[in-house]
């Protein structure tokens, strides 16, 4: 195990360089003059100058793509250009609003998921197997902004039941310690902050859970059909198991391995900045300071930032590899 864990964390470093040379290209091929774009139009050409040679942007590509290299194995991120605040500060700040945010979307993804996939396998071709897996399909199609909009319409204007953005409520204090609000909001027994900052939490993280949860809920029935015709079943069930034991205790451990494959994508993946989420609800993490960051052609956040959702996306991939380990002993890494 320690070993494939060794190999895994040594396959990250080329990954991370392939990352680091696509991105670093892919934003220097960007038309346009970034000095212009971060100072605007009435800058002068002596401001502009100042800027270019501030950021190092007469330099060849390859000076450039080297000294941030440089900077990012001493630690450093660099220097956000609109705010003039450290990046790794910054990105310690924001996190994790998008760590609770993505905890709190799959927690619902996973529940609704699996209990619906699992349903519908034990119940095919039923009113459930039919309605569940039509609301899958259409869940795995809505576009986020689509349904993140319609249902601040729905939700906040119309029926006023949700707060539209944000993380709390302006007037509401909340001592923070670890700033996942939710777990600050409990520590220092604040309720009303809890409540507040849960009710922020729900619109967002359910238009976030959509996607996977539908995706899981299809996983899992597929699954499950696959493992619940096999013979071990069969014998379970002649053996006079009931139901649910048969379902829970020996398919659904079974058909697993699948569905965790899935969670473990989708969490890399919504944990690695939901960006139009976050714009959408002016939900203050990751996705969104990478957004506001490529409207401002801020260089520094957007190549850190996209190396650090690297990163994490490759090192929940490699959680995920273990946990199959545990999900199911047969399995050897050798």
């Amino acid at each position: 195990m320690l070993k494939y864990i060794v190999q895994r964390l040594l396959m990250l470093i080329p990954v991370l360089i392939g990352v680091s040379i696509l991105t670093f290209s892919l934003i220097h091929l960007i038309p346009g003059d970034p000095a212009r774009s971060m100072l605007g139009e009435k800058a002068t050409e002596a401001q502009l100058e100042s800027l270019r040679a501030e950021l190092g942007l007469n330099d060849p590509y390859i000076i450039q793509y080297g000294r941030f290299i440089g900077d990012i194995l001493q630690g450093d991120l660099g220097e956000s250009v609109q705010s003039k605040e450290n990046i790794g500060y910054e990105l310690l700040h924001k996190l994790p609003a998008t760590i609770e945010l993505t905890i709190f979307a799959m927690i619902l993804a996973i529940v609704i998921g699996i209990f619906a996939g699992v349903i519908a396998a034990v119940k095919q071709y039923s009113w459930f197997d039919n309605i569940s897996m039509t609301g899958a399909l259409f869940g795995v199609s809505l576009p986020i902004f689509w349904l993140g909009l319609m249902m601040i319409w729905l939700l906040s204007v119309k029926l006023n039941i949700l707060p539209p953005s944000g993380r709390l409520t302006a007037g509401i204090k909340l001592d923070t310690i670890t700033n996942f609000y939710l777990l600050d909001s409990i520590l220092t027994g604040n309720w009303s902050a809890f409540k507040d900052a849960f009710s922020h939490l729900l619109m967002p993280g359910l238009a976030l859970g959509t996607i996977p949860m539908a995706i899981i809920a299809r996983m899992t029935r597929s699954s499950m059909l696959e493992v619940m015709r096999q013979d071990f079943i069969r014998t379970a069930s002649a053996k006079g198991l009931k139901k649910h034991l048969v379902v829970f205790q020996h398919a659904l451990k079974n058909a697993f391995l699948p569905v965790l494959t899935v969670i473990g994508l989708q969490f890399g993946l919504l944990l690695g900045g939901a960006v139009l989420t976050e714009t959408i609800f002016s939900w203050p993490g990751v996705g969104r300071y990478v957004y506001l960051a490529v409207l401002g052609r801020d260089y520094p956040v957007v190549q850190s930032t996209i190396l650090m959702i690297a990163t994490i996306f490759v090192l929940v991939n490699l959680l995920t590899d273990i946990l199959y380990k545990y999900v199911d002993p047969r399995i050897r890494f050798d």
